[in-house]
């Protein structure tokens, strides 16, 4: 193309600025300016500049030749590729490519001007820089694969949950019963053991799975956060209307519609299982495929940039945990979780605490820290106590057994033995019978055995088996009186304000 001549044409026939006409032919805007200025003055139009060369209409423009650069042109994507190394920048880039041949070498203005255009060239996702093993783009497809309950005959909608790496695009797909938590954390853990690493960042959209509370400082899922620190990465959620921070989790979605989804269209199945294992082999294919601008594939590139970057994997896959509101501490030390009781240090006795639900195991926090653990229960209504939350004469008083209290009462004495065993006979609950036998156990322990004893035989006398009599008897020293050295009084003493029998049989006259 004659530079000068398509320049002339631009400006007598367009409104183009400088900038976008210099562009256009490739010369510098100066120069389209300069040629701009001297037309003014003469009378060349487009239909006159035709049959005219270069040579030609610098002479009756008086300007100087347009040169055509000698410079050394990068290898573009050669430099894209560095620049997804860490730590890599441009203006390295660029000394280094200085180094070959110094004189033709672009400047730095130059060079970083000329890696624009290239960008501005290629796939928008694959101009984004995403440094290798940093990011992870996570989110559920819009759509849903259907499969057939074999048991109902129903048909479900199978949620698909798509995750794809910043720096290599490597992709990973799974299919889930729903996008709620405990789904949502399964298919990260799946995530994890297909990469074999984690990387330093998981990059999720604001669904509530991910998200409780969006907006400029969102609110993370608490199961959420957990399984991050299990996997020592950090959740950053997109920003609210900002397409460009999840543009790779939409690609990695549009790529799973075009080839896995519209492939298994004509399939049924049976099981979300079955689903999985039909994405896996089409997975493979799609991270295999060649891409159309940059060298290599999915899989090429994770191998080469993210898989020796990735974060190593705890020895044990995260366990999904549900967290409950704050409770309050009765004052019989328990907790209601789930229709179910379970006991804290009885300290924290009208404080407040709140419990995390694994399938197996409830524990209960306070204040962050575990103040109990507890083997989990279905049973509704029922209590679990652990004895070492209990106060010692609460631990005291429920280690007693009726095997031990009839042996203790056995060793004290035979009526210390029957007025122990009638507790149990005439109580409805063994419970009510272990605390009156209770307080026959302080009692002896208060007076001694011998006169417990002598009390307990006591009470057997009168017909009295309570530990309300073997009370009194004790207070009152009557265990040492037999009946037979009862004193009976005679005769009443004479007192004005003593009536008689007299008085009574007249009716009270």
């Amino acid at each position: 193309m004659n530079k000068l001549t398509e320049t002339v044409r631009l400006i007598n026939t367009t409104g183009l600025s400088n900038r976008k006409i210099g562009k256009t032919v490739g010369v510098s805007r100066n120069q389209v300016s300069k040629i701009r200025s001297r037309l003014k003055s003469s009378s060349l139009s487009s239909v006159s500049v035709e049959s005219m060369s270069d040579s030609e209409i610098e002479a009756l423009l008086k300007i100087s030749h347009i040169r055509v650069s000698d410079k050394i042109i990068p290898d573009w994507k050669w430099v894209h590729r560095e620049m997804q190394y860490r730590g890599v920048t441009l203006i390295l880039l660029w000394e280094e490519y200085c180094l070959a041949n110094p004189d033709r070498a672009y400047s730095y203005s130059q060079f970083t001007y000329y890696y624009r255009q290239y960008l501005g060239r290629i796939d928008y996702v694959m101009r984004q820089t995403h440094l290798a093993g940093m990011s992870t783009f996570v989110d559920f497809a819009g759509q849903t694969m259907i499969w057939t309950d074999i048991e109902s005959g129903e048909e479900r909608h199978a949620q698909i949950f798509i995750a794809v790496m910043g720096c290599s695009r490597y992709t990973f797909a799974y299919a889930v019963k729903s996008q709620a938590i405990p789904s949502w954390i399964k298919a990260h853990n799946k995530m994890f053991a297909y990469f074999g690493g984690a990387t330093e960042v998981i990059i999720p959209d604001n669904l509530k799975s991910a998200v409780t509370k969006a907006g400029a400082e969102p609110v993370l899922n608490r199961t959420y956060s957990e399984m991050a620190r299990h996997y020592n990465t950090v959740i950053l959620p997109a920003r609210i209307e900002a397409p460009k921070d999840k543009a790779l989790a939409e690609l990695g979605v549009k790529l799973f519609y075009r080839w896995i989804m519209a492939r298994l269209r004509h399939r049924k199945f049976f099981s979300i299982d079955e689903i999985n294992q039909e994405i896996e082999k089409l997975l493979q294919q799609l991270n295999e495929r060649p891409f159309q601008k940059i060298p290599g594939s999915r899989r090429s590139r994770f191998e080469e940039f993210d898989q020796p970057l990735l974060r190593a994997l705890p020895k044990d896959l995260f366990e999904f945990a549900e967290w409950t509101a704050l409770y309050k501490v009765g004052p019989d030390y328990h907790v209601r979780i789930r229709d179910h009781y379970y006991s804290v240090p009885h300290e924290l006795i009208s404080s407040r605490v709140e419990g995390r639900l694994t399938a197996d195991v409830v524990e209960i926090y306070h204040r962050g820290k575990r103040v109990a653990s507890h083997i989990r229960s279905n049973e509704a209504g029922g209590h679990t106590t652990d004895s070492r939350h209990q106060p010692k004469a609460h631990r005291m008083y429920a280690n007693q057994k009726p095997e031990l209290i009839i042996q203790w009462a056995r060793s004290v004495g035979e009526s210390s033995e029957e007025v122990v065993q009638h507790q149990f006979d005439s109580k409805p609950h063994a419970l009510m019978a272990v605390r009156a036998c209770s307080t026959l156990q302080r009692l002896a322990k208060t007076y001694g055995d011998d006169r417990f004893e002598a009390a307990c035989k006591r009470a057997i006398q009168i017909g009295s088996l309570t530990p309300k009599s073997v009370r009194s008897i004790l207070q009152h020293g009557l265990e040492v009186i037999n009946a037979e050295e009862r004193p009976v009084q005679v005769n009443l003493p004479l007192h004005h304000n003593v009536r008689g029998a007299g008085y009574y049989s007249n009716g009270g006259k």
